[in-house]
């Protein structure tokens, strides 16, 4: 079965016979080839890419340079003991932590999101003597044991008890949380001191770390209020707890600024990068304090992997961190968001079932509702509006999984135009008068 000439039949007889069940449901186009901010069809058709893969692929599917680099590490380097350091893992570990405020001094580099949380845990674990981790209702921090157990957004059924000691506050929703001033407002620091009586009231005394999206992508790209995160470091302080900032969809200038929480006055305790770093390669990153670090040293810490350090990885990361610097993508992610967002605006004033919009850089939520007074969810109109937007061209949804409901969530890669943004919302406008009128 080559690409170019694929048999669509024999294709999806093969997939749906040999490929196993992990959530999603597999959208019915046969992707041969990536470039730039297009995916392409081996029927011929050209797709907008508005997830960026995996909300992954931050600088555009197959950039050239990252291909370039691909290419020279694996001739001369491809994998090593795992107690081996090769010259990209340290030239990555200069270039990124040379981005981050003091206080994230150290980098370890994995492969996914998942295990870069799992680390973050068990290193938090080690150097509390604690045990006991929070997160958000609808956060989503990845599939392996403690980091699936920090997620709250979907998939905890099926499968018996979570890890002990995990514990769960209730996420910041603006647009429906119930905890409101006198004036409507949304009243985010009594719902926060709120859900930390009761996480106090759950613990046995032995709370370890709170881990925290900057932005709730899954949750339904909700973000973090103003002064939020500043106000949960505080929570964390009083307890002894540390405070893990889960970057994996923020980071590297996705939001607008290199790493979202630098927007929110506070320094995380410990940073975990994924997906953006590798522009869809298996690449993660933990980065921490000396000190921090030190203690997990003293204290017996192991996540010994076989991938720890990669070298082809870490090569394309630096790429990365170059690209996005060099080519002012940081401003260019600002720009193109806040034209993204004034476009998805005037569109709301024509059609009432877009409840809200949230942008953060080029981080974009869409709620779809029945109706905006009752603000009742509508998935199923969603998905037809998704099934509508990829017929026409555009791929701006990852609604697979049921439990994501009637919200759009949209991360084109950061290197995107004025006119694919444009482009864009031409086919969304034309979705929509389908899907409505």
């Amino acid at each position: 079965m080559t690409v170019g000439n694929v048999d669509s039949k024999k294709f999806w007889e093969i997939a749906d016979s040999k490929l196993g069940f992990f959530g999603a449901q597999f959208i019915r186009e046969i992707i041969v080839k990536s470039e730039g901010v297009y995916v392409y069809t081996n029927e011929g058709k050209k797709i907008l890419d508005f997830t960026s893969g995996q909300m992954s692929c931050l600088v555009g599917h197959c950039h050239p340079e990252i291909n370039k680099v691909i290419a020279e590490t694996s001739s001369t380097l491809d994998h090593t003991l795992s107690g081996m350091v090769s010259p990209p893992v340290i030239e990555l570990a200069e270039k990124l932590t040379s981005l981050l405020p003091d206080g994230l001094d150290r980098a370890t580099f994995l492969s996914t999101g998942g295990e870069s949380n799992e680390y973050a845990i068990k290193l938090a674990k080690c150097v509390t003597g604690k045990f006991e981790v929070v997160g958000l209702s609808l956060s989503w921090h990845g599939m392996t044991a403690a980091a699936n157990a920090c997620t709250y957004q979907a998939g905890r059924t099926g499968h018996g008890p979570m890890t002990p000691g995990s514990l769960v506050l209730p996420s910041p929703n603006a647009y429906r949380s119930i905890f409101r001033h006198a004036d409507g407002s949304y009243d985010w620091k009594t719902e926060l001191d709120y859900g930390w009586s009761l996480i106090d009231a759950q613990s046995t005394g032995s709370l370890a770390a709170v881990i925290i999206e900057p932005v709730l992508s899954s949750g339904g790209m909700l973000i973090l209020p103003d002064g939020y995160l500043k106000a949960m470091k505080e929570h964390c302080q009083k307890r002894g707890m540390l405070l893990i900032v889960d970057e994996a969809q923020t980071g590297v200038g996705r939001c607008g600024s290199m790493f979202a929480f630098e927007t929110m006055d506070v320094v995380p305790d410990i940073l975990c990068l994924s997906k953006t770093l590798g522009n869809g390669l298996p690449l993660s990153a933990v980065i921490t304090s000396k000190e921090i670090d030190d203690k997990g040293r003293e204290g017996g810490f192991l996540f010994y992997t076989t991938h720890v350090n990669d070298p082809i990885p870490a090569a394309v990361g630096s790429k990365v961190l170059e690209i996005v610097v060099r080519d002012n993508l940081v401003a260019n992610s600002k720009a193109r968001g806040e034209q993204f967002a004034a476009g998805l605006k005037e569109l709301s004033n024509s059609f009432k079932a877009i409840g809200d919009i949230r942008q953060m850089g080029l981080m974009i939520g869409l709620e779809i509702v029945t109706d905006r007074e009752s603000k009742t969810s509508d998935p199923e109109k969603a998905s037809l509006l998704a099934k509508s937007m990829m017929k026409y061209g555009l791929n701006a949804n990852l609604i697979a999984v049921k439990a994501f409901g009637g919200v759009f969530r949209m991360a084109p890669p950061i290197s995107i135009t004025e006119s694919e943004i444009n482009e864009a919302l031409v086919i969304i406008k034309k979705a929509f008068e389908e899907v409505y009128f």
